[in-house]
């Protein structure tokens, strides 16, 4: 961006190397512009504190003046804070100081801590040193806080000017124990560590950010009092309650809902609030929207059977209807002859009926088996004899051999089905049915096995006899 009033020859603000504009401040989030530093003349009722920003206007607070050597508007400052020093940039001084003590609601007696001079070259340095171990500081800083099980978020950190001290700033739902974090802290960035707990609107204002409006956040550059929103703003003004779109990036309700409200309210109170329905002799109609400017209101008016259209009415013939309505009155139409509504014109042109989707054909993926074709249906007779003549695995035999020694039949002899039948049942050594561990495979076929071994009945009958158990 360029800047006017900067004499670099560039076009590019130098300084803070933030690319902002030095005119405006724009490099500074908390602005405020003193409209008295263009006067050459002095303020008579002018006092010595002055407001000093720090980490470009995430923090403010008020000092006293040095008396011998002042400080002036936008110059850099080395404070004495009480526990030590830090460096800031002098924001307001004059008599806008009171107004802004005044809106702060604090005292100037409570304001001890003096400006102790104006900071050099190698001030600025150091505190640019400090400010980038700030980011690394705060990824540690969330590691160290998650190993330990908290339900905290840590969103910034802050080292003083002097790095002696470092303040974390976090964000929790409720109370959180941290004596242990903090040890943990001071042991590993060697610093002094304070812990501070802020809401999720506070959070949204110290790291900054893009709204939906394509500018930057209110609570970032101007808003410092955050006021209660709710749905009801929203309602209001006609607005669909979609917690997508009317949340910020905070994941609250967005500030902005509050400013129009005053005048949508001021506006609300000429319209009547029981004119949901309105009566003719057509029939009912139904109140679907509101054009509050416009003081236009739209109802849906059933045509015929299943099928409806939408008439705007003014308001002062909505009222005219209803005091008809309430005299026991039915007029003949809703809408005003005397009344001819614009009908909005579209910006964009009407492409309905102009393009034309290509047919696309679904392919239909279906499987072979399912629609009862053969899954090697596709396959060649040579690929089929290789999977056949296939080598087996060691450990797998084909079926209807056996291993050499076996009964005294010789490697690759097939025993005849009948014969091993005979030979399970006449081995002395096999436990009775329904003994020793069960086998997995079909139900059916073992069950089938079962009750073909155990011979017929006593009496006679094609049933089974029970299995007794060997005495």
């Amino acid at each position: 961006m360029a800047c006017a009033t900067c004499q670099s020859g560039s076009g590019t603000p130098g300084g803070c190397q933030n690319n902002g504009h030095c005119a405006t401040g724009g490099c500074n989030k908390m602005n405020t512009y003193d409209w008295l530093s263009k006067y050459e003349f002095e303020d008579p009722t002018g006092t010595d504190i002055v407001e000093v920003s720090f980490k470009k206007g995430a923090r403010k607070e008020f000092y006293r003046n040095h008396k011998t050597y002042p400080a002036e508007s936008r110059q850099m400052v080395v404070v004495d804070t009480g526990t030590g020093f830090d460096v800031g940039i002098v924001s307001l001084t004059g008599e806008l100081v009171r107004m802004q003590m005044k809106k702060n609601r604090v005292k100037e007696l409570t304001i001890t801590n003096p400006v102790v001079r104006v900071a050099n070259d190698r001030d600025i340095d150091r505190l640019n040193e400090f400010r980038s171990r700030e980011n690394q500081a705060m990824v540690r800083g969330r590691a160290i806080a998650v190993s330990l099980g908290l339900d905290m978020k840590i969103c910034d950190v802050e080292y003083r000017g002097d790095g002696r001290k470092a303040t974390f700033y976090y964000t929790a739902e409720g109370r959180i124990d941290f004596r242990e974090l903090v040890r943990t802290y001071a042991k590993e960035f060697q610093v002094k560590i304070e812990m501070r707990q802020i809401g999720a609107r506070q959070e949204s204002s110290r790291i900054g950010g893009i709204g939906t409006c394509g500018r930057e956040l209110c609570c970032s550059t101007w808003l410092t009092d955050f006021k209660s929103v709710n749905t009801h703003s929203a309602r209001y003004q006609n607005l669909s309650i979609n917690q997508a779109k009317l949340s910020g990036q905070c994941g609250r309700l967005k500030c902005c809902l509050n400013y129009e409200l005053d005048t949508y309210l001021e506006a609300l109170t000429e319209f009547p609030k029981d004119v949901d329905l309105l009566k003719f002799n057509g029939g009912t109609s139904m109140l679907i929207k509101t054009d509050i400017f416009k003081r236009l209101l739209y109802y849906s008016v059933q045509v015929e059977r299943g099928r409806n259209t939408i008439i705007a009415l003014s308001l002062d013939r909505v009222k005219e209807i209803k005091e008809m309505n309430l005299n026991g009155e039915l007029p003949d139409q809703l809408q005003d002859p005397n009344l001819v509504v614009e009908e909005e014109k579209m910006d964009f042109a009407d492409v309905t009926g102009v393009i034309e989707l290509p047919d696309v054909k679904k392919r239909k993926g279906r499987n072979k088996r399912k629609s009862g074709g053969n899954a090697n249906q596709g396959k060649s007779g040579g690929q089929q004899q290789q999977r056949r003549d296939r080598p087996k695995r060691d450990g797998h035999k084909p079926k209807g051999t056996s291993k050499p020694g076996d009964d005294g039949q010789a490697s690759g002899e097939q025993k005849p089905k009948s014969e091993h039948r005979q030979a399970r049942t006449n081995d002395p050594n096999r436990p009775p049915s329904g003994d020793g561990p069960k086998k997995s495979g079909n139900n059916k076929n073992r069950n089938r096995n079962k009750n073909r071994n155990r011979g017929p009945r006593p009496d006679g009958g094609d049933k089974p006899a029970p299995n007794n158990p060997p005495s």
